[in-house]
């Protein structure tokens, strides 16, 4: 157990004592490269190492030393996706260099489209060990990097310099968020994954700027939550389980009109607009019985906390073929 290999960013394999070897992989960890963020991202924390939560008594300080009631594990994101794209330092120095690119002149224009995706990972119970009672169910969120194209004139074509070849390999796809908790606990998901929520939408609004191949060079990203399956969807959309009598996540049919109807569906319903259901759904306005409300706000139920791309989701999709 004194040996491991890890095969470092060089390429080089290192075959050392466990210590030499911890550090190697320090550099691979989220908070080893500096960067900067411009505007400096609102709202979100200094310290890189945020990332515990154990249900009692908030942050802790190292990352090492967890509390047995840790509940959720995560890095902060904005250092995640640095460390991410410094991983894909020599694929993006090699796209510019394809696409015959001066890289000394591509300083700023990069944009970055990342998918997140987010599942349950099921029953993950101790089963004969004496451990601090957790929720059996385990939630993984995490991102990948799709691709990195850079503009170089407001009227030029973007031009791609990465694009991810196997977007659904696990060997892609970056772990940001573990959590002992039930896909379907509304209130501890939304506890956990708020503040992911909330950097991600501050990060919309500011660039990175990250030494890539010796320079000094800015990113733009672009989150497109596409890994997300029709649970969780309607999950972090606040609407009814999958068995309701609404079917589309985006959409007020019901079973009925769309079984009658295969043809003429169309998304009809924004996030903005099931956050206001969610508001009539909470304050009942006009004082109507269980029944009628829940015709009013059509299967709206929790307070939506993530806006998904209004995409087709996957009871359109059957609906279409």
């Amino acid at each position: 157990k004194m040996y491991r290999t890890v095969k470092a960013t060089s390429g080089r394999q290192i075959f050392q004592p466990l210590h030499t070897l911890r550090n190697a992989e320090k550099e691979l960890l989220p908070g080893f490269h500096q960067f900067e963020w411009q505007p400096a991202l609102k709202n979100v924390s200094s310290s890189w190492d945020v990332g515990i939560i154990d249900g009692l008594s908030g942050w802790t300080s190292s990352v090492d030393d967890i509390p047995a009631e840790t509940i959720g594990r995560r890095f902060r994101y904005d250092v995640a996706l640095v460390s991410a794209l410094k991983d894909l330092e020599e694929d993006i120095m090699e796209g510019l260099r394809e696409r015959g690119l001066d890289d000394s002149a591509c300083t700023s224009g990069f944009t970055v489209v990342i998918k997140e995706s987010c599942d349950g990972m099921g029953d993950v119970s101790e089963k004969h060990g004496t451990g601090p009672a957790v929720p059996e169910k385990a939630v993984r969120f995490s991102f990948t990097i799709m691709s990195v194209y850079i503009r170089l004139d407001e009227e030029e074509d973007a031009v791609t310099i990465f694009q991810e070849q196997k977007p659904n390999s696990e060997l892609s796809c970056r772990p940001l968020c573990l959590m002992f908790v039930d896909e379907s606990d509304h209130e501890t998901l939304t506890g956990i994954l708020g503040p992911v929520v909330a950097e991600r939408k501050a990060m919309l609004e500011s660039r990175l700027i990250l030494t890539i191949g010796g320079m000094q060079r800015s990113f733009r990203f672009f989150f497109r939550g596409t890994g997300y399956d029709e649970k969780m969807v309607r999950e972090l959309e606040g609407l009814e389980a999958s068995g309701s009598t609404y079917v589309c996540t985006l959409c007020d049919s019901t079973r009925a009109e769309a079984s009658e109807n295969m043809v003429l569906h169309s998304i009809t319903r924004s996030h903005g607009e099931n956050l206001e259901r969610y508001e009539i759904w909470r304050t009942n306005p006009f004082s109507e019985s269980a029944e009628e409300l829940r015709d009013r706000v059509k299967g709206v139920s929790a307070k939506p906390f993530m806006e998904t791309q209004p995409t087709l989701d996957a009871l359109h999709c059957d609906i279409g073929n």
